[in-house]
C-alpha cells in the first residue's frame, strides 16, 4: 500500500516531519510492508522554514538581525538549490514577530508606532548576498504597522524627511516621510522574485486596513489607530508618485496590502512581489501532487481540526488534491471542534484525534506524548483498514 502523509505542525507541540514520521510509524507496526512518503507541511506561517527547508534538502542559516524593538535578535531563513539556483524561504515572524516583542518590555517598545520590520530587510539582502534571487516569504504574526518602511530601509531605499534623512523606525517614521528614494536600494533587486504568502486581504488603509483590523493586537489605542492610518494613507500617495516607480502596484487597496502591517503593500509596490495563498505556495513548492496522485491513502491533519480547517487551510489543500485523483483521505489532529464535521465535507474522508485519555493541556501538548499518542491511534485506524482490505 502506497501511503502519502502530509500533516502540518501540532504547533506547541510537534513540528510536521515530527508529527508524519510518528504517524508513520504506527501505520508500519500494522503494515510493515507499507510505503510510506512523509512531505512536509505548512500554511505559510510558522514552521514554514523547517518544512520546506527539511522537505527539499535545503539549508537553514543563522543570522543575527535588529528585532521589532531595534534590539538584537537571532533570525533564520532556509535556502533551497534546484536546478542552478537558490531560493530564500524566510517568515517575517523570525525578525518582526509579535513574539519577538515580550510582555515585560516597557510600554513604550510594545508599541506599533515604534515597531519596525528592518529585519526583514536584513534577512533578504543576506540571502541575497548568498546568491538566492527567488524568495518564498510567509508574513504572518508581526509586531509592526510600519507599511514595511523599515523592510525598505535595510534594502537601501530612502525614506526621507523634509531634510533628506531617513525617518524613524516604525509607524511614527511614516509620520515625517516626505519623499522615497530608489537610487541606493540593491541592485540585485531588480533579478530576484518575491512570492510572499498572504492568506488575509485587507487593504492598507479604511475601516479594514492594518491599523483599525490589526492595530489593536499590537497594542494601538484608537487614537494612534487613527492617526497610523492617516500617515500610511500619504505613504501610499508618495510611493505613487516617486521618480523610478516603475512597477504600477503603487495601489492601498490592492487585497492583502494591509498584510502585516502594510508590509504586504510594500512587497507589491516597491519588489512587485505576488501576494498568494501560503498554502498554494507551499503545496507548489513540496511538488505534493506528484506524489499523491500514485497513492492510495493520503494522511494529513493539524493541531485542531475545526471548521476554519476548510477554509484554506493546509490539510483542505491536501485533501482538495487527493480528491482530483479520487484517493481517500484520513487526518489526524491533537482535538476536533464540535464544527470540524464540515472537514467530512471537504475531502477529508474521516478524522481521527489522537488523545487516548483524560489529561491536562500541558501534558497533551508534550512533545513526548504527543508522539506516542499519535503513533497509537494511526496503528489501530490501519490495522482497521488492513482488516478491512
Amino acid at each position: 500500500m502506497r501511503i502519502v502523509i502530509a500533516i502540518d505542525s501540532f504547533k506547541g507541540s510537534l513540528t510536521s516531519y515530527e508529527a508524519g514520521n510518528s504517524i508513520a510509524d504506527g501505520i508500519r507496526s500494522a503494515m510493515p510492508d507499507a510505503n510510506i512518503t512523509i512531505r512536509p507541511l505548512a500554511d505559510g506561517g510558522e514552521g514554514t522554514v523547517a518544512a520546506l527547508t527539511a522537505g527539499n534538502n535545503g539549508i537553514i542559516k543563522n543570522i543575527t538581525v535588529t528585532g521589532p524593538v531595534g534590539r538584537p535578535v537571532k533570525s533564520m531563513y532556509g535556502i533551497l538549490n534546484s536546478n542552478g539556483s537558490s531560493t530564500a524561504v524566510i517568515e517575517m515572524a523570525k525578525a518582526a514577530g509579535i513574539t519577538l516583542v515580550p510582555a515585560d518590555f516597557p510600554a513604550d517598545m510594545r508599541n506599533p508606532l515604534y515597531t519596525t520590520t528592518y529585519g526583514v530587510g536584513e534577512l533578504i539582502k543576506d540571502a541575497i548576498n548568498e546568491g538566492c534571487r527567488d524568495f518564498i516569504i510567509g508574513i504572518g504574526g508581526s509586531a509592526t504597522n510600519d507599511g514595511g518602511i523599515g523592510m525598505l530601509q535595510a534594502l537601501g531605499f530612502g525614506m526621507l524627511d523634509d531634510n533628506g534623512r531617513q525617518v524613524p523606525f516604525g509607524a511614527i517614521g511614516l509620520k515625517n516621510l516626505k519623499n522615497i528614494t530608489t537610487d541606493n536600494a540593491l541592485p540585485e533587486l531588480s533579478e530576484c522574485t518575491f512570492r510572499i504568502a498572504c492568506d488575509v486581504t485587507n487593504p492598507l488603509c479604511g475601516a479594514s486596513g492594518c491599523s483599525a483590523v490589526f492595530g489593536p493586537q499590537k497594542g494601538a489605542t484608537p487614537q494612534m489607530i487613527a492617526d497610523m492610518d492617516t500617515w500610511l494613507t500619504h505613504y501610499a500617495d508618495i510611493a505613487g508618485d516617486i521618480a523610478g516607480m516603475t512597477s504600477g502596484n503603487a495601489d492601498a487597496c490592492f487585497p492583502g496590502s494591509g498584510a502585516a502591517g502594510g508590509l504586504g503593500f510594500a512587497f507589491h509596490t516597491f519588489l512587485n512581489a505576488s501576494l498568494e495563498s501560503g498554502t498554494h505556495i507551499i503545496l507548489e513548492a513540496i511538488n505534493l501532487r506528484e506524489y499523491i496522485r500514485t497513492a492510495d491513502i493520503v494522511v494529513t491533519g493539524e493541531g485542531r481540526l475545526d471548521s476554519q480547517t476548510v477554509m484554506g487551510k493546509a490539510p483542505a489543500g491536501v485533501a482538495a488534491i487527493a480528491k482530483e485523483y479520487g484517493i481517500p483521505v484520513i487526518a489526524f489532529c491533537g482535538c476536533a471542534s464540535d464544527d470540524a464535521g464540515v472537514c467530512n465535507d471537504n475531502g477529508i474522508d474521516a478524522f481521527f484525534p489522537i488523545l487516548t485519555g483524560i489529561t491536562t493541556l500541558e501534558e497533551a501538548m508534550s512533545p513526548d506524548t504527543a508522539r506516542l499518542n499519535a503513533s497509537v491511534t494511526a496503528k489501530q485506524v490501519f490495522r482497521l483498514i488492513k482488516a478491512l482490505s
